[in-house]
C-alpha cells in the first residue's frame, strides 16, 4: 500500500475511532469522521474501508491486535479448567487499553458491541478467528462447562464479556483524582470480582413462576397455606 494510502486509512481509523466513542457507533456522522480525518472527499471511508461498518471492523481489529502479544503470552501458562488464571488472562490485556487515548476509545467501543457478540449461540465475530482471544474464550469456555450446564455457562460468559467493557468503559469517563484506586488495583480487584460470578453456584430447581398461596376450604376458614 502506499505510504500516503496508508496514512490516510491510519488517519480515518483515529478519526472514526474517536467519534464512533464520543458519540456512538451509530449516531456518529460519517462526514465529521472524514472532516478530522483531514480529508476533503467525502467518500474516503468508502473508498479505503468499503463501508462505514468496514471501518469500524478495522477499528476493532487494530484494537485486538494492540492486545495480541501480551494474550498469546499467557496462553502456553494456562492450564484448563484454571479459571481464575484464565479470567486474569483475558481481562489484564483489556484493562491495559486504558492507558492510552485510542484504547480508551477502544474501550467505550467495545462496550456499545458487547451484547452483539453471539456467545449465547456458539458464534464468536470472525475478527477473533486465529487469534489468541479466541483461543482465550474457548479456554473460558471449556472452564464453566466443567461445572455449570452449557446453556448457564454460555449465558454467564456473555454477561461476563458485557460487565467487563461497561466497568472498563466507565472508568474511561470518570475524572483522574489522587482518592481513585490505581489501576493494578482496580484491574486485580474487576479480575476477582468476575470471577467469583463466573464460579457462583448454580440455582437449580427453582419454578419458573410463584405459585400463589392456597386457601384452606373448610369452615375453619380462610387459613392460607
Amino acid at each position: 500500500m502506499p505510504k500516503d494510502a496508508r496514512a490516510t486509512r491510519e488517519a480515518l481509523i483515529r478519526a472514526g475511532a474517536h467519534l464512533f466513542a464520543a458519540h456512538g457507533i451509530d449516531a456518529a456522522r460519517t462526514r465529521d469522521i472524514v472532516t478530522r480525518a483531514g480529508q476533503g472527499n467525502d467518500s474516503a471511508i468508502t473508498y479505503h474501508f468499503g463501508s462505514r461498518a468496514g471501518l469500524l471492523n478495522a477499528i476493532l481489529r487494530a484494537g485486538i491486535t494492540r492486545m495480541e502479544p501480551a494474550r498469546a503470552a499467557t496462553l502456553p501458562t494456562l492450564r484448563p479448567h484454571d479459571l481464575p488464571a484464565i479470567v486474569a488472562a483475558i481481562v489484564h490485556p483489556t484493562a491495559d487499553e486504558l492507558r492510552t487515548p485510542q484504547g480508551r476509545d477502544f474501550l467505550r467501543i467495545t462496550a456499545q458491541l458487547a451484547g452483539r457478540a453471539g456467545i449465547r449461540d456458539h458464534h464468536h465475530p470472525a475478527l477473533l478467528d486465529d487469534t489468541a482471544l479466541q483461543r482465550q474464550l474457548h479456554l473460558l469456555q471449556n472452564a464453566c462447562t466443567a461445572t455449570l450446564p452449557e446453556p448457564l455457562a454460555l449465558e454467564r460468559i456473555s454477561l461476563f464479556i458485557a460487565f467487563l467493557t461497561a466497568a472498563l468503559a466507565d472508568r474511561t469517563t470518570r475524572p483522574r483524582t489522587p482518592a481513585a484506586i490505581d489501576h493494578h488495583t482496580f484491574t486485580t480487584d474487576l479480575t476477582a470480582m468476575l470471577t467469583a460470578a463466573l464460579q457462583a453456584p448454580a440455582r437449580t430447581g427453582l419454578p419458573n413462576h410463584p405459585q400463589p398461596p392456597t386457601v384452606d376450604p373448610s369452615p375453619r376458614g380462610g387459613a392460607v397455606r
